[in-house]
């Protein structure tokens, strides 16, 4: 584990540990990722469609629950922010577990659909907005204009899970975002970063969050950073 609490010497970068294992087999996590449930909550045990397309990369049944675990009670009363939502389901975990709405964000259209009969499936849509559009764009056009994005009576809990290479291919596009966030969201708002070891948190240090709380479940690496 490792603080990023401002300094930005290499020390720090030496400081992340990979978190303690959660599960003791490798099929087992397998076996549950590919069954693609709801892991607590209201929904409970409630399983999510997922097409199997490549384009997709759900993220690790283990790395999700290591994360609501992080960030325990913070899913309830907050709107939930899913960038690069794909099937949906951290977003829907935060439904499951008390938040008071959701937005999502997919731009690939069959995904779109999936994610749209997950919504459907779990009762929800009462709740949840889906926008097929880029991340990106949704950040620049919508996010800052009021009325366009999500409630700000409320604090935001945001998931930003994209394609790793994304950090590496558009890795200033990806530091936008997260300041862009930062920028707008509501006092106390919790912003989740799931990425590879390419990533560094530090730049963003400074510019609204005051520390990132960094774990390794490799080969993910997922980053915690809240706001005052």
């Amino acid at each position: 584990m490792a603080n990023y609490a401002g300094a930005k010497d290499d020390r720090m970068a030496r400081s992340r540990k990979p978190a303690k294992p959660l599960d003791a087999t490798a099929s087992t996590d397998a076996g549950r990722d590919s069954e693609l449930r709801i892991i607590g909550g209201q929904f409970r045990g409630r399983r999510l469609r997922y097409h199997g397309d490549p384009v997709v990369r759900p993220m690790k049944h283990r790395v999700r629950e290591a994360i609501f675990n992080l960030i325990s009670t913070d899913s309830a009363g907050r709107h939930a922010i899913d960038l690069f939502a794909g099937t949906g389901a951290l977003g829907l975990e935060a439904l499951s577990r008390g938040a008071a709405g959701a937005t999502f964000i997919e731009r690939h259209v069959p995904t779109a659909r999936v994610l749209e009969e997950n919504i459907a499936a779990l009762g929800v849509g009462d709740r949840a907005r889906l926008l097929v559009t880029s991340a990106f764009l949704w950040c620049k056009r919508d996010l800052p204009t009021a009325g366009a994005g999500p409630p700000r009576d409320r604090p935001w809990l945001v998931f930003c899970s994209p394609p790793y290479d994304f950090f590496v291919q558009r890795s200033n596009e990806m530091l936008d975002l997260l300041r862009q966030v930062a920028q707008h969201a509501p006092a106390t708002s919790v912003l989740v970063v799931e990425s590879d070891q390419r990533f560094d948190f530090r730049p963003l240090i400074g510019e609204n969050y005051a520390a990132w709380d960094v774990r390794e479940y490799s080969p993910a690496v997922v980053g915690i950073g809240r706001l005052p």
